[in-house]
C-alpha cells in the first residue's frame, strides 16, 4: 500500500510530529571510556585543575546526588552526558530513590552519537588453529564462573551449530501413557520422546550441554540432554516440558561435532575454550568480538509509595547492548509469551521516567521491562532490535485488587518506536506485551519480524479479575509475524476482561503460523468489552479476525482482506452476546467467509460488505446469503465489489463510486501509521539484517 511507505509518511504526517527539539543545556557532568573517577567530571576532555570526565556511571550518579542537594532552592535540569564510544559496565547500572529527580529538577542521562552502554566483554587474544578456526581459552568459563549463549562479531549476532542444518527433526513416537480423560492434548508435561536413527548421538562431547529445542503450539522450550538410550532411540530431557507428540518438531543446538559453517561458534564449558569459524576476510586482530556478561544493564529499584519510588529520570540518545539471559541447568520452558525472560532494562516503582531516542539491541531477553508500580513512564522514538526475546513489557502476571493499586503498572506510553528482529533465542516472545496493567497507550509503533504475536494485552483466562483494561492501541504497523515457526498467534492478541480497550487505525498484515491460528486481530479466552475499528488487516493465514470466546466485543468499520483460509472466525458458542461485527469490508479470493463455529446465534453480523474477487460462490457457514439471512444474520449486509483502488497491491483506498457507503462504512485514514520519526537507519536496517538460522526453518514450510 503506497501510503505506508516511510517517505510518504514523512510528507503526510500530522503537523507537530516533527517539531524541532529545543536547545539542550550544557551538561553538568561527562562520562567517558577514557575518563577517570578522580577527575571532577565537569569537562568532556582532560584539562587543568582536575578537569575531565568520569570513568563510571556510578561516580556520575554520586555527583548528581551531590548537585541535587546544592540546587535544592534553585532547581533545574541536571544533565549527564556520555561521550561516544563503548562504555563497558562492570556492574548493573542501578537506580534507587536517592537517584530520583523531580518535576522541576529532572535528571537526564544522554549520549553523544555512538555512545553505547554495554554489558559485555571484548574478547581478545584468539589463536588460529590448523583448521583456520579462532580459539580462545577463557579461564572464567573453565572455572564455572561464566557461561554465555550469544556472541557478537563485528556488530553481528552469531549462532551456535544446530542440527539439522535445514528444516526440523520430527518426533517418531511418544513415550507416555495415554492422556487422561479431559486432558488437553499436547499440554501435559513430559521429559522424553523417541527420535529417528542418526538424529541424536550419546557419544557427543559434553552431552549434557547439548540443548533440545522442542516446538509446541505457542511455545518453544530449551532443554538440555539428560541421557540418551541409543538402543531404543530414546532421549530424556533435563526437565519436563509440554508433551512431545508424534510428529512434533525439534532442533538440536550446541553440538561440538556439528561446528562446521563460517560464523558458527562453540563454547566448551569444561575446557573453557571458545572456538569460532570466521567468515571470509575476517581477521582476529582487527575484529571486535563481544560476549555478554551482565544479566541486566539497567535496574530501577523503586518502591510503591512517593517516598520510595524512583522518579523523573530521563534516558536520551543512548544505545544499550550485550546483556545475557542465564540459562538454568534444568533448561527453560515458559507457559506463554516468554514471560519469565527478563528485560535488559528493568524497572519497578518507576514514576514519570522516560526513554527517548534510545536503542536497545543485541540483548538475550526482552529489551525494556516496566514492571510493578511503574506509572506515567514514556518510551518514545526508541529502536528495539536484534532481541533474544521480545521488545517491551508493561506490568506483570499478578492481579492487584484496590488495596494494592499502588503496585499496578499503569498510564504508561509507548510511541514512535521501532521493534524488530525479535525472538532470536526465545521465539515465543512478544513485540509489546501488557500484563495486568491498565490505561496504557501504545501508538505509532512499527513491529515486525517476530515469531509469535506482535502485541499481547491481558493475562487472565476467562471472565475472572483482570487489570488489563482501558488500554489504547492506535496507528501501529504490525507485520511479518509468525513466519511459520509457532502457532496460535495474532498481530494483536487479547486476553480476559478488558473494558475500555480500543484497537483503532492500525495496519496489521502478513501473519503466518506454522499450523492453525495465524490471525490479525485475535480475541482469546474471555476477551470482553474490546472495540476494534478503523483497522486494515490483510494476508493472515487463518483469518483477519478471530474470537475464541468472549463477551460483548465489537469489530466495526475495518477492512479485512485476503485471509488465506477464512476471513472471520469464532470458536465457542456462549449464552451471552459474544461479538458484534458491523460496517466492515470483507474482501477475499475463494476462501471461506466464516470459519470455525458460528452456531448458537449469540453474535451480531450486519451492515457488512462482502466480496469474493475469485470465482467461487460466497457462502456463509456453507449457506448462500439468502439462507444465512433467514437465520437472522447480515440482514442489511451487501455482496458487492467495494471498488478498491488496487487491492492486488494492497491499496485499499475506495473509488468515488464505491458501494461501501451503503453500509455506512467510513473511509479509513491511516496517514501517519507507524513511527512518526523516519530515521535513515530505520529505513535501511531491515535490508541488511540477517535471518535467524536457529529458529526459522529452511526452506520455509
Amino acid at each position: 500500500m503506497k501510503i505506508f511507505r516511510i517517505a510518504l509518511l514523512v510528507a503526510f504526517a500530522p503537523a507537530g510530529l516533527f517539531a524541532v527539539d529545543p536547545p539542550t543545556p550544557a551538561p553538568d557532568f561527562f562520562v567517558s571510556p577514557d575518563g577517570n573517577d578522580a577527575w571532577n567530571g565537569q569537562a568532556e576532555k582532560p584539562g587543568a585543575d582536575n578537569a575531565g570526565p568520569f570513568a563510571t556511571v556510578q561516580r556520575a550518579q554520586k555527583a548528581v546526588r551531590e548537585l541535587k542537594s546544592a540546587l535544592e532552592k534553585t532547581p533545574r535540569r541536571i544533565i549527564v552526558s556520555f561521550t561516544s564510544g563503548v562504555h563497558f559496565l562492570k556492574d548493573t547500572w542501578t537506580f534507587e530513590p536517592p537517584d530520583s529527580g523531580s518535576e522541576k529538577m529532572p535528571v537526564v542521562y544522554t549520549g553523544k552519537e555512538g555512545a553505547i552502554i554495554s554489558g559485555g566483554i571484548k574478547l581478545q587474544g584468539f589463536k588460529i588453529d590448523d583448521k583456520g578456526r579462532w580459539q580462545l581459552p577463557i579461564p572464567e568459563v573453565a572455572r564455572g564462573e561464566w557461561a554465555f549463549t550469544e556472541l557478537f562479531v563485528n556488530g553481528q549476532r552469531h549462532y551456535r551449530p544446530r542440527l539439522p542444518a535445514e528444516s526440523f527433526y520430527f518426533v517418531t513416537a511418544e513415550m507416555h501413557t495415554p492422556e487422561k480423560p479431559g486432558e488437553k492434548h499436547g499440554v501435559s508435561a513430559d521429559d522424553h520422546f523417541i527420535f529417528a536413527d542418526g538424529q541424536l548421538n550419546q557419544d557427543w562431547r559434553n552431552l549434557n550441554d547439548v540443548e533440545i529445542l522442542t516446538f509446541h503450539n505457542w511455545t518453544m522450550a530449551r532443554m538440555r540432554v539428560k541421557e540418551i538410550d541409543a538402543a531404543n532411540h530414546a532421549v530424556t530431557l533435563s526437565s519436563k516440558t509440554r508433551r512431545m507428540v508424534k510428529g512434533g518438531r525439534f532442533l538440536v543446538e550446541n553440538v561440538a561435532e556439528a561446528l562446521a559453517k563460517p560464523g558458527e561458534w562453540y563454547l566448551d564449558s569444561k575446557s573453557g575454550v571458545l572456538t569460532y569459524i570466521p567468515n571470509p576476510a575476517e581477521d582476529p586482530r582487527e575484529s571486535e568480538v563481544i560476549a555478554p556478561r551482565l544479566e541486566r544493564l539497567v535496574e530501577i529499584k523503586g518502591g510503591f509509595t512517593p517516598e520510595t519510588n524512583v522518579s523523573h529520570i530521563q534516558f536520551m540518545n543512548l544505545t544499550f547492548k550485550h546483556c545475557a539471559v542465564k540459562f538454568p541447568p534444568q533448561g527453560y520452558a515458559s507457559p506463554q509469551a516468554e514471560v519469565n525472560i527478563p528485560g535488559a532494562i528493568h524497572a519497578t516503582g518507576a514514576v514519570a521516567c522516560s526513554f527517548d531516542r534510545c536503542t536497545v539491541a543485541q540483548v538475550g531477553g526482552y529489551g525494556i521491562e516496566l514492571a510493578a508500580g511503574c506509572k506515567d513512564c514514556v518510551v518514545n522514538d526508541c529502536d528495539l532490535i536484534d532481541l533474544g526475546a521480545g521488545g517491551i513489557r508493561l506490568g506483570d502476571t499478578r492481579y492487584r485488587d484496590a488495596a494494592h493499586a499502588s503496585e499496578l503498572a499503569e498510564r504508561n506510553t509507548i510511541k514512535n518506536c521501532f521493534l524488530a528482529y525479535g525472538g532470536r533465542h526465545y521465539p515465543a516472545a512478544i513485540g509489546i506485551w501488557i500484563g495486568h496493567s491498565p490505561f496504557n497507550i501504545v501508538e505509532h509503533n512499527e513491529i515486525f519480524d517476530f515469531y509469535y504475536s506482535g502485541i499481547s494485552a491481558g493475562w487472565s483466562w476467562g471472565y475472572g479479575n483482570s487489570n488489563a483494561h482501558h488500554n489504547t492501541f492506535a496507528y501501529n504497523h504490525v507485520h511479518k509475524i509468525g513466519q511459520g515457526v509457532l502457532t496460535d498467534m495474532g498481530a494483536i492478541y487479547t486476553l480476559g476482561v478488558s473494558p475500555g480497550t480500543t484497537i483503532h487505525h492500525n495496519l496489521f498484515h502478513d501473519v503466518e503460523s506454522h499450523d492453525y491460528g495465524g490471525w490479525g486481530i485475535y480475541y482469546d479466552e474471555g476477551s470482553t468489552g474490546i472495540v476494534s475499528e478503523n483497522n486494515i488487516v490483510y494476508n493472515c493465514k487463518s483469518a483477519s479476525f478471530h474470537q475464541h470466546y468472549g463477551k460483548e466485543n465489537v469489530v466495526r468499520n475495518n477492512i479485512l482482506a485476503f485471509g488465506t483460509d477464512n476471513q472471520l472466525m469464532r470458536t465457542r458458542p456462549e449464552e451471552h452476546l459474544t461479538i458484534t461485527v458491523e460496517r466492515n469490508i470483507v474482501y477475499f479470493k475463494d476462501s471461506n467467509v466464516l470459519g470455525s463455529n458460528w452456531t448458537g446465534g449469540k453474535f451480531a453480523l450486519d451492515n457488512n460488505l462482502y466480496w469474493n474477487a475469485g470465482a467461487k460462490p460466497i457462502l456463509f457457514s456453507k449457506l448462500p446469503i439468502d439462507e444465512w439471512r433467514k437465520k437472522g444474520h447480515d440482514e442489511h449486509s451487501i455482496v458487492e465489489d467495494p471498488l478498491f483502488a488496487d487491492p492486488e497491491k494492497y491499496d485499499f483506498h475506495l473509488k468515488e463510486n464505491s458501494p461501501a457507503s451503503k453500509i455506512g462504512f467510513v473511509p479509513i485514514d491511516l496517514t501517519g501509521v507507524g513511527p512518526a520519526r523516519a530515521r535513515v537507519r530505520i529505513e535501511n536496517f531491515p535490508r541488511a539484517f540477517p535471518p535467524c538460522p536457529n529458529i526459522v526453518p529452511k526452506p520455509s514450510k
